[in-house]
């Protein structure tokens, strides 16, 4: 009798706060932060970047900027002063970004990325990419952690929603469990969400926030799933574009 194949695991984690509680186990981690870093990352990479570096802190971003490279600096919904744009997708289009390297800080997404990237192979999960990046992770034969990048060390729902929905789709294919209250949660959170996000999310705390900040349009395209097949990943102390 031929001997079962082991299945993988997939798990969500909803915070980097907690990540140290996960990451002896995996191999791979998504960094989900759909409103909006990750959603920037990866309209920059549609619309041309070659590549984007991830920074935890302010200081590190101006150092950058100081240099000359195009950067960009997030905090608390806002574009930091001193810099031309922070992490709305639409500051990511066009052709001023082709062909170069961008700089971006923001208050959750970039400090989650550096966590894993520390110790982990990391890619870039959002809605707009969630096809694409569910059908790389169904193909690839490791143990997967979605990381997700919540506000200020606490649980958010748009970002555990994308978890949910990639955890779906990979149970789904029969190469992956899970066991984690964790995971299960955010795969009824998406089961509920997922006939319409912009509804769901009307009381979300970010949604109310970037709502407060007149950001309504960054809003709609962030919970528009599919509207790119580019999956950043971090490479050499950078998030490039993955070949395919």
């Amino acid at each position: 009798m031929a001997e079962e194949k082991r299945k993988f695991r997939v798990e969500v984690c909803f915070s980097p706060d907690e990540f140290d509680l996960y990451k002896q186990e995996y191999s791979v981690v998504v960094a989900i932060d759909v409103l909006r870093a990750t959603t920037a990352i990866c309209t920059a990479f549609e619309h041309g970047a070659e590549k984007v570096i991830p920074v935890s802190t302010v200081a590190e971003a101006l150092v950058y900027k100081n240099k000359g490279y195009m950067a960009g600096a997030e905090r608390n919904g806002k574009i930091v002063e001193g810099f031309e744009f922070g992490n709305s997708p639409f500051s990511y289009m066009g052709e001023a970004i082709k062909g170069k390297t961008l700089v971006l800080t923001t208050t959750n997404g970039t400090r989650a990325i550096n966590i894993a990237a520390a110790t982990h192979k990391v890619i870039i999960g959002a809605l707009v990419n969630l096809d694409a990046v569910i059908a790389y992770l169904i193909d690839q034969p490791d143990d997967v952690l979605l990381l997700a990048s919540g506000w200020q060390g606490k649980f958010n729902l748009e970002d555990s929603i994308c978890a949910g929905a990639i955890t779906e789709a990979l149970l789904e294919s029969g190469k992956y469990m899970s066991d984690e209250d964790s995971t299960i949660a955010s795969l009824f959170l998406f089961k509920e969400a997922r006939v319409n996000y912009f509804g769901f999310l009307k009381a979300s705390s970010h949604r109310r926030r970037l709502r407060n900040l007149n950001l309504n349009e960054d809003i709609k395209y962030c919970l528009t799933p599919n509207q790119t097949r580019v999956i950043p990943v971090y490479k050499d102390g950078a998030l490039v574009k993955m070949e395919l």
